[in-house]
Formats: C-alpha cells, sequence, structure tokens
C-alpha cells in the first residue's frame, strides 16, 4: 500500500477541503500538536484498515483523449470533454482515509469513503482494550461519525429520524444514552437537542430506554460552527469515552493477568464493591445536583483530564438527563430507576 502523505492537507482536487453536511469520518480529538495527530491517525487508521478491508487499491489511470476528434469538437465540446476527465481521474484519486479541516482547535476530522468508521474505530480500541499496547501520543479520542447534517434543530431533526432507524425502530430496541458537544457554536441549545434526540428514540420503539450508567447503544452529538455530527456507537463506557489514552491505562481484565495479580486485583475489587454499596444512594443524589453545576460551555470531557470519581458528574453533562426519560418511556421516571 501506498503511504499516505503523514501530516499534509489534502490533495488539491480531492474532494471537500472541510468538515460539511453529508460525510462519513472520524472525529479525532488532541492534545495541541493537530499536525501530529494527523500523521498518527493516518498511520493507526491506515494500520487497522488494512487490517479489516484489506491494502488500500488506487486505480488512478490516465486517461488519454482521443486525438482523431479534436478538430471536430467545437471549443464548448472540448472544455467539457477536459471538465470531464479531471473529475474522473480526481474520483480516482480520492483516499480512504483524508483530513480535511474540522472548523475547531485541536480536532482533527478525518473523512472515510467506502467504509464503516464505526467499525474502524471500534476494532482500535478493542485491541487496544485487549493488548494495552500504546500506539499514539497526542491523540486522545477517536469517535467515528456515520453521518452530518446542518447545525440546525429541524435539519437535525429531520436527518435523526431516518439516522437512528438502524439502531431503534421496532422490532430492534435497547438502552442508550447522549452526549453532547458544542464548539464553535452559538444557535443551538444542548436541551433542546438532548430532548428532541431522546423523543425520536422513543417514537422508534417505546421499549428503548435511557442508561446513563451502562447503555448498550451512546448517541454521540458533536457540532462544530454549522455541522452535526451524529454517530451510535457501542462499549462508550467499557472504551473508555472512545479515549485511547485511558483504554490503555485502564484496568487489564483478570484473564489477562497472572493468578496472584487476578487474586490481588479480585480483593480490591471486593472491597470497592463493598464501600460503593453503602454510599450508592448518596452518590446518585450527588450527581443530580452536580448536573446544575456543569457549565454549559465547559472544555471537552473524557479526554483523560478527568479522575475517575467524576465518571458520573462528567456523563449527566453530556448525556440524557432524568427528566427526559419520559420522552423515552413511562417507566424511566427518575434517574434512580435508570441506574439501578
Amino acid at each position: 500500500m501506498t503511504s499516505p502523505v503523514r501530516g499534509a492537507p489534502p490533495q488539491p482536487g480531492g474532494g471537500p477541503r472541510q468538515l460539511a453536511p453529508a460525510m462519513q469520518g472520524i472525529l479525532i480529538t488532541c492534545n495541541m500538536n493537530e499536525r501530529k495527530c494527523v500523521e498518527e491517525a493516518y498511520s493507526l487508521l491506515s494500520e487497522y484498515g488494512d487490517d479489516l478491508f484489506g491494502p488500500e487499491k488506487f486505480t488512478d489511470k490516465d486517461q488519454q483523449p482521443s486525438g482523431s476528434e479534436g478538430e471536430d469538437e467545437d471549443v464548448e465540446a472540448a472544455l467539457k470533454k477536459e471538465v470531464g476527465d479531471i473529475k474522473t481521474s480526481t474520483e480516482m484519486r480520492l483516499r480512504r482515509f483524508q483530513s480535511v479541516e474540522s472548523g475547531a482547535n485541536n480536532v482533527v476530522f478525518i473523512r472515510t469513503l467506502g467504509i464503516e468508521p464505526e467499525k474502524v474505530v471500534h476494532h482500535i480500541l478493542q485491541d487496544t482494550y485487549k493488548t494495552k499496547k500504546k500506539k499514539t501520543r497526542v491523540i486522545l479520542r477517536m469517535l467515528p461519525v456515520s453521518g452530518t447534517c446542518k447545525a440546525f434543530l429541524e435539519d437535525m431533526k429531520k436527518y435523526a429520524e431516518t439516522f437512528l432507524e438502524p439502531w431503534f425502530k421496532a422490532p430492534k430496541k435497547g438502552t442508550f444514552q447522549i452526549v453532547y458537544k458544542s464548539r464553535n457554536n452559538s444557535h443551538t441549545n444542548r436541551e433542546e437537542v438532548i430532548k428532541e434526540l431522546a423523543g425520536i428514540v422513543g417514537s422508534l420503539n417505546s421499549e428503548n430506554k435511557v442508561d446513563l450508567t451502562n447503555p448498550q447503544y451512546t448517541v454521540v452529538v458533536e457540532i462544530i460552527k454549522a455541522v452535526c455530527c451524529l454517530s451510535v456507537v457501542k462499549d462508550y463506557m467499557l472504551f473508555r469515552k472512545y479515549n485511547l489514552q485511558e483504554v490503555v491505562e485502564s484496568t487489564r481484565d483478570p484473564a489477562q493477568l497472572n493468578p496472584k495479580q487476578a487474586a490481588h486485583a479480585g480483593n480490591g475489587k471486593a472491597a470497592h464493591l463493598e464501600s460503593g454499596a453503602t454510599s450508592h444512594q448518596n452518590d446518585a443524589a450527588v450527581g443530580r445536583n452536580q448536573q446544575q453545576a456543569v457549565p454549559e460551555n465547559s472544555e471537552e470531557l473524557g479526554l483523560g483530564q478527568t479522575k475517575p470519581g467524576s465518571e458520573t458528574q462528567v456523563e449527566e453533562e453530556g448525556g440524557a438527563r432524568p427528566e427526559l426519560a419520559s420522552q423515552v418511556s413511562e417507566g424511566a421516571k427518575s434517574n434512580e430507576r435508570d441506574l439501578s
């Protein structure tokens, strides 16, 4: 496979150069160094992309114009043919992964073509979770983006009605949460967006229920300027909100430890559960109060900058609030019931 141009902007003629509606890709947050982030992203995505879909194939064929009809064509026809040849050649050069301008600092967007971004990202996180092998330095979170639309409430509602069907439309059902983040945008309201999306999920199947602790699905809403990025992901909590650094540092599964380590881990877990059981009700009450304490324009959450003890607060800030549970089902009337 021909290696991509590392850290370089999209090649001329290689498609849209900035994040826009009707795209798929991977939204990546980083720690200041965006150029290094692009390099790491290309390397990581190429490795796992080849593993899942095989080596990338290029069909950049030179198209030679026919000289026999050159004299017969008028200027307009010749120009039209030249434009068509350029367009065809451009389409053949489009890469499987290509960086475009995201519109926000410390955020990189890698557009994908012909593959499922959620499948690639989940594969990367699953392998990282198993091996604990650190392959990146500046990449923090990798969020698949299965679709984008205009970041206006009516556009988002219309788009989500069909976008969410593969996961939530009857007879399919599942527990879910909604996490929301907005950058460089002042015209969208977090509560309104979450309420509308929760209502759509509920309308697709009344058995879909809110779960802020360990949901089957997490609806990720990332808004940058006038573009809304949407995805539905699995194992959001297991993979530490899709934070590669935290997945590497998280405790290994008992099956990966030797007998002595496993016994020690088991004792620690038992002690933690015993002490946690006595304070569960107090923690739930504190979590409700903390919801109102989180600033509306707080910085990116879940980037490895929060302590394990703040997980409940962080998720409630971005997730569907307890009062929105009524949009989904009659059974989810309180946060305590959802957490049980």
